[in-house]
């Protein structure tokens, strides 16, 4: 274990740091384009929460401009680094874009941690992004209560084949590209210093061949499952589409440990704030208890693409269905 833990210096860890979905929506809920102006350019705006902005510009590329940073989830700080970078990263992938350069996020407590952990957190975001071909070139840093870091990501995409939330049709598989439960084990160790390496394993993995393997299969809708876990990006992504879910638990897979550290305890506050969001909109088959839904709400950092179609390879965990089938209200139903 590295001697200073940089988890304990945060109230939350990773993306189970956010801004609660629900809140998050109403903070948001005005900040729309003024409907008097031309915005023909935009492709993709705030009107779904998407993975990315999307404009098109001068040679009918897509422009797409995001950005991601959180607070620790680990305490080794060149993981940390490796695992924002590869989360920022995913952004663009879950679009179908490919990122060409990045710059660097930072809030450091500059009177508690030295600047040879900060310089370990940014050589390993610049590691991640040099293995995924995008040029790391600046950045802005403040000095911060708390240690934070993160990347805004410039891509490009062709804006025909672009990945969106509200792209999904009814009839089709549902495919998870990585393994849940990095929330729960992540907090795990933050409560215990015990760390899973599958679960670093998991979130410094790019999610590049993952969006390579779904542009290939002509798939057209996709997120990442991030903060607000399956669920919560499911759940915006049937709210957009016009369409209701089926997911089967028992399909979706999960990391090592992960049901372990749920049955002691070890559930961010953040993941059951995902349950509660989206459990208006959801229904459960016989079964189903309240362990399986939170493991499916669970709060992930640099997870994988949740794809409305199939990927070589990836887990197919539920279907979509035509709206109002699963009846009033509800989008989603766990099986």
């Amino acid at each position: 274990m590295h001697p200073v833990r940089l988890t304990q210096l945060a109230r939350g860890g990773g993306c189970a740091c956010k801004i609660p979905a629900g809140e998050l929506e109403q903070l948001v809920s005005g900040l729309r384009l003024d409907p008097g102006a031309h915005h023909d350019h935009v492709l993709v705006g705030l009107d779904d929460g998407d993975d990315a902005a999307a404009v098109r510009i001068e040679g009918g590329v897509a422009l797409l401009s995001t950005a991601d940073f959180f607070t620790p989830m680990v305490d080794d700080p060149y993981d940390w680094g490796r695992i924002a970078a590869a989360n920022a990263l995913s952004d663009v992938y879950a679009m179908g874009g490919t990122p060409v350069v990045a710059i660097n996020l930072v809030g450091w407590p500059r009177d508690v941690l030295g600047t040879d952990l900060l310089q370990q957190v940014l050589q390993g975001g610049l590691d991640v992004a040099t293995a995924a071909g995008c040029p790391v070139l600046g950045g802005h840093s403040i000095d911060a209560p708390e240690p934070l870091y993160g990347m805004a990501v410039t891509g490009t995409a062709d804006p025909a084949r672009l990945m969106r939330n509200d792209a999904a049709a009814a009839g089709l598989p549902i495919s998870l590209t990585k393994p849940l439960g990095v929330g729960i084990l992540n907090n795990r160790a933050k409560a215990t210093g015990r760390t899973s390496a599958e679960a670093v394993e998991s979130m410094t993995a790019l999610n590049a061949d993952a969006a390579r393997a779904a542009l290939d299969a002509g798939v057209v809708a996709a997120t990442d499952v991030t903060g607000f876990g399956l669920l919560g990006h499911l759940f915006k992504m049937c709210r957009a589409s016009g369409v209701a879910a089926r997911v089967e638990a028992a399909a979706a897979p999960y990391l090592p440990g992960a049901r372990e550290a749920l049955a002691a305890g070890h559930v961010p506050g953040g993941s059951r704030r995902n349950l509660d969001w989206v459990r208006p909109h959801l229904a459960s088959g016989p079964g189903i208890g309240e362990d399986d839904l939170l493991l499916l709400a669970d709060a992930q950092t640099s997870g994988g693409l949740l794809v409305v179609g199939e990927v070589p390879g990836a887990p197919v965990v539920g279907r979509t269905l035509p709206a109002g089938e699963l009846g009033d209200g509800v989008l989603i139903e766990v099986v």
